[in-house]
């Protein structure tokens, strides 16, 4: 059996772009030679990875079976790669270290740029590559091997996956100058418009958890679809939200949004880092998010 590195990249690309066509695009071939890299591979097995129906191709009981292994060779592949290359400075290896992170939009958007920049004024061979989604998103991610590490704002609800807490982040509520008082009753509260992320965000999850116990449902919810939105409605009056205190510095140190006073007990989530067992995680990485050298071993 001699199955080469590329056709478990096509393999991998037709399971998650449903056609040869789309997989091809992703990988820079033709349909053609994509297609022959997937009959060569398949011919060479006891079985089928695919069932055909119509154009899609759908990855059979087998397929899904070697779909994560197959994940992490190419990923063990790129990771040894790069470890070559990362004893020896930029300038003989001409290739910088890449750490690939995925983040959660509070993170990524207000936690992590500070990070990133010292990281880089230190060392200046690597290179970030920051992806930016919901917790969801992150957590798919993830699994697909696409990043190194994810961080997330609520709990991971995926098997298979390594998970260790971050580090807490304060929760407050805010609301522009007019709609509440400063000191808002429960009764207030339970009355306002709540100005909410998504379902599968961590924002989203993490204010249902906080605050529903206390008020038990939200009488009026509006939907936005990122933290800047809802900071954004919340300072023009539209309602009141539930916030990273790190997302609302900048509008609170302005005054176009104010930090309630609420009967709430203090409220805070954890944020958590989400890792492929698969996945080899570079020294930077973790210095980047000072986690111990023993963090993920097993990776």
């Amino acid at each position: 059996m001699r199955i080469s590195l590329r056709q478990w990249q096509v393999f991998v690309a037709v399971a998650d772009a449903g056609t040869t066509a789309a997989a091809g695009a992703r990988l820079a071939l033709s349909q053609s030679a994509t297609s022959a890299a997937l009959n060569e591979l398949e011919a060479q097995l006891p079985s089928l990875l695919f069932d055909r129906i119509g154009r899609r191709l759908i990855l059979n009981a087998q397929g899904r079976a070697l779909l994560d292994p197959a994940r992490g060779l190419l990923a063990a592949s790129a990771d040894l790669e790069a470890m070559a290359g990362a004893g020896r400075p930029a300038s003989a290896t001409g290739v910088p270290l890449q750490l690939r992170i995925g983040a959660s939009t509070t993170i990524g958007n207000y936690l992590l740029p500070a990070r990133v920049a010292a990281l880089l004024a230190d060392q200046p061979h690597v290179d970030v590559d920051l992806r930016i989604g919901n917790s969801a998103e992150v957590v798919a991610a993830v699994q697909r091997l696409e990043v190194d590490l994810g961080l997330i704002e609520g709990p991971c609800h995926e098997s298979g996956l390594n998970v260790l807490p971050w580090q807490q982040d304060a929760l407050v509520i805010v609301a522009a100058a007019s709609p509440l008082s400063a000191r808002p009753d429960l009764s207030d509260l339970s009355a306002a418009r709540w100005l909410l992320r998504e379902p599968g965000s961590g924002t989203r999850e993490a204010v249902e958890q906080a605050v529903l116990p206390h008020l038990h449902h939200f009488a009026r919810a509006m939907q936005l679809g990122s933290t800047e939105a809802i900071k954004q409605a919340a300072a023009a009056g539209l309602g009141v939200a539930c916030l990273s205190r790190h997302a609302v510095a900048d509008l609170v140190a302005l005054g176009s949004l104010r930090i309630l006073n609420t009967p709430l007990p203090p409220l805070s989530r954890q944020l958590w880092v989400v890792h492929h067992p698969g996945k080899h995680v570079p020294p930077p990485l973790r210095a980047l998010l000072g986690l111990a050298a023993d963090a993920f071993a097993s990776g």
